[in-house]
């Protein structure tokens, strides 16, 4: 354990100097690592680190643990954290848990067969509220990937432009409470089409898509990679949106557990949270992500050809129709839960009639979306952490960009046209 605290004291070191992983491979390479080692501790009391760090840190309660996962991109820094060693970093022995859909997800992490768990961003506030499940109070303090999903269609509707021409489509989501589910209502009732009476949406888990999509079931889905790019692998569909560009940044997955497990086991909850924020600051350098598709890619994570997991990742891909495109940001990693994300998604329940009574925004947003504990871990990596807990977000969609104002929640719900609140 010492010399796992002594390995994450120097790397925080290491970015606070030199300002990220380039600078410092750039120093190493340029003089060695002990000559490296010396200085910093020249300009900086090393051993007065360690101690800070051994007496904020505590003994680890629960070093065993079970954290669950969806085989999907969006869980890169969960899943990657166990072959390359995030986890082990924090001193933790950590086996990753595969399931086949979010209702499983849902109900090993409720029924404690898993400790943590990987989630749809909306699943910790609905289960906390008691939508769709039980309530069960949840806590999510990292988000795991920013963008990443995309609106395929099947080969036959190649000539489709706009929303406007989906009327009678059979949609997939790979969840009701998804941000899949909320962006693709949103790019339909932006284009007039209502997505209660004008389209069919169903939930499909996401391993099942491109089967459903190829057999003539679904005509589309807003879904989750690497299913997007492995239909247009397969022949079976193409690329027609990018979530990006319906709200760049916007958040989708989510590492989240119990609030139980956060109060009762708190070191190993940090130590946790420190692991999987050191793994998506090493996911948003695109340099790795060639050597994260080679590691996530295996038969017992996504079991895919690294060639699909690298055009995700990397942002080179082709789209189906004829084009390689070049969008660095397709997918990227930034751990920060703005508990303004989390009122856009309260609205959205609101919104699509999912809840039908008042919803205390902001409370539930700050005692699900941990801010604060984030911030925190990012600043033990010596990383950047922003400063407020909420922001305003905007909208591209179509050109027409639209501010979603989070002190404003219920004005910017009447400012839909199509709505069931």
């Amino acid at each position: 354990m010492a010399d796992v605290l002594h390995d994450v004291v120097l790397r925080a070191i290491e970015r606070a100097v030199f300002g990220g992983d380039h600078g410092r491979r750039a120093f190493l390479e340029a003089v060695g690592a002990t000559t490296a080692v010396a200085a910093l501790a020249s300009v900086f009391p090393l051993q007065a680190g360690l101690a800070i760090a051994q007496d904020k840190a505590g003994p680890i309660e629960k070093k065993d643990l079970k954290i669950g996962f969806i085989p999907i991109t969006c869980a890169t820094p969960i899943i990657m954290a166990e072959p390359m060693g995030f986890y082990k970093k924090q001193g933790l022995n950590v086996s990753v848990v595969k399931a086949s859909s979010w209702a499983m997800i849902r109900d090993l992490s409720i029924n404690g067969e898993t400790d943590a768990t990987h989630m749809l961003s909306p699943m910790p506030l609905a289960i906390t509220m008691g939508v769709g499940s039980q309530s069960v109070p949840y806590v999510m303090p990292a988000v795991e990937n920013i963008n990443g999903q995309a609106i395929t269609l099947h080969e036959k509707h190649k000539g489709i432009k706009t929303a406007a021409e989906m009327k009678g489509f059979k949609f997939g989501v790979p969840f009701d409470y998804s941000m899949h589910n909320f962006l693709l209502r949103y790019v339909l009732a932006e284009g007039g089409v209502d997505p209660d009476k004008d389209v069919q949406i169903r939930a499909v888990p996401p391993p099942e898509m491109v089967a459903n999509l190829r057999a003539g079931n679904l005509d589309g889905y807003l879904g989750p990679d690497p299913f997007n790019q492995r239909a247009v692998f397969e022949g079976a569909g193409f690329i027609w949106m990018l979530s990006k560009d319906i709200w760049p940044g916007h958040p989708c997955c989510a590492f989240a557990a119990k609030r139980e497990f956060a109060e009762k086991l708190p070191n190993t909850f940090k130590a946790v949270l420190s692991a999987i924020v050191d793994a998506t600051q090493y996911a948003h350098d695109k340099t790795h992500r060639k050597e994260i598709a080679a590691a996530i890619a295996p038969r017992n994570f996504l079991n895919q050809p690294v060639e699909v997991v690298e055009q995700v990742l990397t942002g080179v891909y082709p789209d189906g129709l004829g084009n390689t495109k070049n969008v660095p940001d397709r997918i990227d990693f930034d751990p920060f839960p703005y508990q303004s994300m989390a009122i856009w998604i309260l609205t959205q329940l609101k919104r699509w009639g999912y809840v039908k009574t008042d919803i205390t925004y902001r409370k539930v947003a700050e005692e699900v979306f941990l801010a604060t504990a984030c911030r925190d871990a990012l600043r033990a990596t010596g990383a950047r952490a922003p400063e407020s807990n909420s922001i305003k977000h905007t909208f591209v969609l179509g050109g027409k960009p639209k501010v979603f104002d989070p002190d404003k929640p219920e004005d910017y719900i009447k400012s839909f046209a199509i709505k069931r609140a």
